[in-house]
């Protein structure tokens, strides 16, 4: 099955999702204004171009997020705990510089192809590609340069009572070894529940591989409080995909029963993180895709919630999309100061990126990440907060 294939909702189909599918937080009833303030732009600095790089802040249902043209960057993304008292829970720099010279993805957009590729090749219709390594041999989220080192044209709106930004960012042909010129936008709304919709959109003129999604480093207990190990996690998915020393996956569907990797039932994410398994000893704790017992749907579903017991906050994520990649911030190492002053260390953050599985182009057996001209790769990742 071809991605151009399967069509998600979009559009008025998508704006009822948040509201309807996963419920709402009473913190974000009680705090939440009937309809959100307009986008509020701001200068975040400059690149040493001289191209200025501004901060868009939106409020919306107790919601606040505070977004860079840069990467299309979540720099702040702050909701309130069981007693109303709000907290920033993504990891984030405080200066453009460090978003320039760093690269853990913090908040960032990112594409042509989220995760990992082997060797950075594959082939497409008797064609061999060469990709951008950036990790090792193999290419990682789009290479050296991939989605989260542009800058992306920002579009503000309000929409009855939704406030958001689309984001549009066109990929030439050849970028980064990559088929095709894509032109992408991705539009983050927040609702007047609070919650955080990312619509990805994404046309080519030539036959390409495309895997759109979103890096933010979770702590629900605030960024810079210490680690989410006591977080409590659930991912409804009875298989995930065992990869090789280079985090490459291997093509096995492996089953989660018996393993450290079940989270189909919620429990602390420091339970068995240090159990001892092959897989968690070479990825230095969780880095892996979980294979979404749903698979591909036409509109995004429930599949993964993540809560906090100290603050009572939890993260709903629905998608449409068959995979979810958990990365426990196994390489934060304490060399990272982040927004509020302190410094990132190991497993002081999560990512549950949702996602089509790492180097699908090498897996026939894996869903199809192709997307041919005349067709538009469309999928939704829906965020919703509560207590």
């Amino acid at each position: 099955m071809e991605l151009n294939r399967r069509t998600v909702i979009a559009g008025a189909a998508a704006a009822g999702i948040a509201a309807t599918t996963l419920g709402t937080g009473s913190a974000q009833a009680a705090t939440g204004s009937a309809s959100g303030r307009k986008p509020v732009k701001e200068p975040f600095g400059k690149l040493a171009d001289g191209t200025r790089i501004y901060r868009w802040s939106l409020e919306n249902g107790g919601t606040r997020l505070k977004v860079l043209n840069w990467g299309g960057v979540v720099q702040s993304l702050e909701i309130p705990d069981r007693h109303g008292r709000h907290a920033n829970v993504s990891l984030g720099f405080a200066r453009i510089d460090d978003y320039v010279a760093k690269t853990p993805y913090f908040g960032a957009l990112i594409g042509r192809y989220g995760n990992r590729i082997g060797k950075g090749q594959f082939t497409l219709d008797g064609t061999a590609y060469q990709l951008s390594v950036n990790d090792g041999v193999n290419s990682l989220h789009g290479g050296k340069q991939g989605f989260d080192k542009h800058v992306w044209d920002v579009e503000p709106f309000t929409e009855g009572s939704d406030v958001g930004l689309r984001l549009h960012y066109t990929s030439v042909d050849g970028e980064m070894g990559y088929p095709g010129t894509l032109r992408a936008t991705v539009t983050y709304t927040l609702t007047r529940h609070g919650a955080w919709r990312i619509d990805y959109e994404a046309t080519t003129d030539k036959a390409t591989v495309v895997n759109l999604t979103s890096h933010v480093y979770w702590n629900l207990a605030g960024e810079g409080s210490g680690t989410i190990e006591d977080h409590e996690l659930t991912i409804a998915a009875s298989r995930y995909t065992p990869t090789d020393a280079g985090l490459i996956p291997t093509g096995e569907l492996a089953k989660v029963a018996g393993t450290p990797f079940d989270f189909r039932h919620a429990k602390p994410i420091g339970r068995d993180i240090r159990a001892g398994h092959e897989q968690q000893v070479q990825a230095k704790g969780y880095d892996h895709n979980w294979a979404l017992d749903k698979g591909v749907t036409a509109k995004p579903e429930h599949v993964a919630t993540l809560r906090d017991p100290r603050s009572g906050r939890t993260l709903k994520i629905a998608t449409d999309q068959p995979g979810l990649q958990f990365y426990s911030g196994n390489f934060l190492d304490g060399t990272l100061t982040g927004t509020g002053g302190r410094t990132y260390r190991q497993g002081d953050a999560l990512c549950l990126e949702t996602q089509h599985f790492p180097d699908s182009p090498n897996h026939a057996n894996f869903p199809s990440t192709v997307l041919r001209p005349g067709r538009t790769y469309r999928t939704t990742t829906i965020h919703t907060f509560g207590v």
